[in-house]
């Protein structure tokens, strides 16, 4: 048994009242004490003074209002602690708590990051053997690039990174939507990504512009299920690649920024995620387009990022995966959602085992470990790794080997064909 000393919980203290809160903000016990006894003298004294039969002089009364009133003007007065001045931006209380733990820094199989990105072209070729040190040490077989880029910059990005380290890393080709409302720009654009993928793409990665900020050439937004996309997702198809697709941002975005958002630390620290109805359509709008992009091209395996957004309601999750069987989700930066679910969680990952892809996002080697505890440990009440996305601690999941295998790499092995298979058990 072991004592946790994270700091990233917060939590609301209830006010508390009389001479114990007033001694706790830095007013003296006995000073307290001395004013409320002078102050209940006088009352006592009014009381008297008012009984029924007895001359009322007034001097009573005029006795117990003056000390209530210095009193009050005592602890108006008094200037706050400097702990007292703490935002809840600052709190960051120190966790108590003594609880068996089981920190996990290496997956207890060799995993796929679905959901990773490089700059595949500027990396010195100390940082890639760095990052390949590092993926050893996490047990991490394949990196898939999703900031693959196209063409020269994507057969660029492969030779600094997968020429160095063969099978490590995977590339997903990017596309600009610039253009789209031209004559032919589907088209163009699918010959684009046959020729990527002849150049070493494994997938296709699509950014949360699409949907939320890429215009077509009249200025319009371009829906998530454009049409005139079209060509782009049957050629992902023909060729059997997976289209991973990143499509609006967490719902609470969109949500008043108040005290009753779920994210509200987020916003404030980083204001510029607020979405604004003026600027950005719905969040259910645009996920509805996602949602009707994957069943227009039934062909096509989709990869949701993020869970899709919706890892706070695994249950219509559920019925989308149920619906859509050509769609698959991500864990990139969402482990947040599962780790306080972990009963629910672990039973919907069971069911859906086949639907679910390992992905982290953003790199950090330390924060992978927050992900393998959530999934191979029962750890209760333990830090994630950024409080800004979230105001409660994690628990494990204990996920079965088999389950773990799945997500970790044969999910990823059977939507991926250009994944080196020898990298994993079996």
């Amino acid at each position: 048994m072991s004592r946790s000393t994270g700091t990233r919980s917060r939590h609301r203290l209830a006010p508390q009242t009389g001479a114990p809160a007033l001694a706790h903000a830095g007013w003296p016990q006995h000073s307290f004490a001395h004013g409320v006894a002078a102050a209940r003298s006088g009352v006592a004294l009014a009381g008297r003074a008012t009984a029924p039969g007895t001359r009322v002089t007034g001097a009573a009364a005029l006795l117990a209002a003056a000390a209530l009133v210095a009193l009050a003007a005592g602890f108006t007065a008094a200037a706050p602690l400097a702990a007292q001045e703490v935002t809840v931006v600052d709190y960051e209380p120190r966790n108590t708590l003594v609880v068996p733990e089981n920190l996990v820094t290496r997956a207890r199989f060799p995993f796929v990051d679905i959901h990773g990105h490089q700059r595949g072209r500027g990396m010195s070729a100390e940082a890639v053997d760095r990052l390949v040190a590092e993926m050893d040490e996490l047990n991490m077989a394949v990196m898939v690039n999703l900031s693959g880029g196209s063409g020269v910059s994507l057969a660029e990005g492969l030779e600094n990174l997968a020429g160095r380290h063969p099978s490590r890393f995977v590339f997903f080709a990017n596309i600009n939507f610039f253009g789209v409302g031209e004559p032919g720009w589907g088209e163009e654009a699918a010959r684009q990504l046959e020729e990527d993928v002849r150049n070493g793409a494994a997938g296709l990665k699509i950014f949360k512009g699409l949907g939320m900020a890429d215009r077509d050439t009249d200025g319009n937004r371009i829906p998530v299920d454009d049409p005139r996309l079209a060509p782009v997702w049957d050629k992902a198809g023909e060729l059997g690649i997976p289209v991973l697709i990143h499509s609006a941002d967490p719902a609470e975005f969109w949500q008043p920024h108040d005290r009753f958002n779920e994210r509200w630390l987020e916003l404030q620290l980083r204001p510029r995620r607020i979405r604004p109805p003026d600027r950005f359509p719905p969040f259910e709008q645009i996920i509805g387009e996602q949602h009707n992009l994957f069943r227009n091209h039934p062909n096509t395996n989709f990869i949701a990022a993020h869970l899709g957004w919706l890892g706070h309601d695994l249950g219509r999750l559920g019925q989308l995966l149920d619906e859509i069987p050509n769609m698959y989700v991500g864990l990139g930066a969402v482990i947040y959602e599962l780790g306080r679910q972990p009963r629910f969680a672990r039973q919907w990952l069971t069911r859906y085992q086949d639907r679910v892809l390992m992905g982290k996002d953003s790199y950090n080697q330390e924060e992978f470990h927050t992900y393998f505890r959530v999934f191979e440990t029962a750890d209760e009440y333990f830090d994630y790794y950024r409080n800004y996305h979230a105001f409660w601690q994690m628990y494990g999941l204990d996920l079965p080997d088999e389950v773990l295998r799945k997500i970790y790499y044969e999910n990823a092995l059977k939507l991926v064909p250009a994944i080196d298979r020898s990298l994993f058990p079996g």
